[in-house]
């Protein structure tokens, strides 16, 4: 699932922001930001392995088709009210519900998603998803290149990948297909770099505040969780 960081720019800031600047403080938003986002990828996984690797959960979800529309409601409501609502999502324990909610909502979407490959498929996907959001983390860390500044060319990027996607679901090709799956996984990969280096403020252009820690993570977690689903589509071939 994607979005749009221009029109949710409110928790972004200067990193001028003294608040910030401190490192103390930077270093314990960071840590946790990265302690919720291991708890939903944790989640996110688990239930991806259950609902994929599961004949029974299969046989289930084949029976209740419409556990999908209550799981794809739930996300927007969710992803929406956390995006648009600049109390809630600092608010506790408002924030932790509706980042729970989202991560169990998406988790399933992303199941449904991948019940659809072979389990070795979906193991490489993992293991090759993992090797790149390691190195790529690293990468922002400690690359001197401010990547913070290209807002707009990840902007116009996601608009012009979800124009192609509509493209490649009007004129289905295996060929097409293809592209897409390889130019959206490295578009997120570069949103998580982006990503990162806004977590990490510092000397970046712009840093997200350190009271914004449930929209870090979120914003991470769906770089995280788009990466693979691109990278599962690039690796698996469909039922």
């Amino acid at each position: 699932m994607s979005y749009d960081y221009e029109s949710y720019n409110e928790p972004l800031a200067d990193t001028g922001n003294l608040e910030f600047s401190d490192k103390s403080i930077r270093m314990g938003f960071i840590r946790k930001v990265y302690m919720i986002l291991m708890g939903q990828l944790t989640v996110t996984f688990g239930i991806v392995a259950t609902l994929a690797l599961s004949t029974d959960a299969k046989v289930y979800l084949s029976k209740n088709p419409a556990l999908f529309f209550v799981a794809l409601a739930g996300t927007f409501i969710c992803i929406i009210a956390l995006s648009c609502c600049g109390t809630l999502r600092r608010k506790t324990p408002h924030n932790y519900i509706f980042l729970g909610i989202f991560t169990l909502c998406e988790a399933f979407l992303l199941g449904l998603a991948a019940a659809s490959y072979d389990a070795v498929e979906i193991l490489i996907a993992v293991g090759v998803t993992v090797v790149i959001v390691l190195s790529l983390t690293l990468f922002a860390f400690q690359t001197k290149y401010d990547f913070t500044t290209c807002g707009m060319f990840v902007l116009v990027s996601l608009v012009v990948l979800v124009v192609f996607g509509i493209l490649v679901a009007i004129f289905p090709s295996k060929t097409l297909n293809m592209v897409y799956s390889c130019l959206g996984a490295l578009l997120f990969a570069f949103y998580l770099v982006f990503d990162t280096q806004l977590l990490i403020g510092g000397n970046h252009k712009l840093s997200i505040s350190p009271e914004e820690y449930v929209f870090a993570a979120l914003t991470l977690y769906l770089d995280i969780v788009n990466i693979f689903m691109y990278i599962l589509s690039i690796v698996g071939n469909r039922d």
